[in-house]
């Protein structure tokens, strides 16, 4: 779901300033380009989005830039299919359908898959900080393609 971009400027620049770090525009451009789709781009992705506006932009300050947001809570880093890093806007509690034809990605809400707990064995091994669940098959596109 995308968010206001009125209320991006607002949150992104009080967690950088929280930082200790500088609020600029091109940031903020990274951040609302992927406030702004529900697609999971990849930094490349993202960086594609946001030159045309900064033509002086560089991949690598987009890659710094998506640390610094992942590292501030205002995005996450995913991985699936062929382990390349994605991004998402969307922090709360979500889970995804992943695509093995196109590669589409999708978010959806569950609360019976947010109340699932793990085994005994887990939770005692580990200190869990949240969980998501991942299922996997083919679009209606793809199906039909492969009909």
């Amino acid at each position: 779901m995308a968010r206001a971009h009125g209320r991006d400027r607002e949150v992104v620049g009080k967690r950088l300033k929280e930082a200790g770090l500088k609020f600029t525009h091109q940031r903020l451009a990274i951040y609302e380009a992927l406030a702004a789709t529900v697609m999971h781009p990849t930094a490349e992705e993202v960086y594609g989005r946001v030159k045309e506006a900064y033509p002086m932009l560089s991949l690598n300050t987009v890659y710094m830039t998506l640390d610094t947001l992942k590292t501030l809570g205002l995005i996450q880093e995913m991985r699936f299919l062929d382990n390349s890093a994605r991004y998402d806007a969307n922090v709360d509690a979500h889970h995804h359908v992943i695509c093995l034809g196109c590669r589409k990605i999708e978010d959806f809400d569950d609360a019976a898959l947010d109340r699932v707990q793990p085994p005994p064995s887990i939770r005692r091994s580990y200190r869990l900080i949240k969980h998501s669940v991942e299922f996997y098959g083919y679009c209606g596109a793809c199906q039909k393609q492969g009909e």
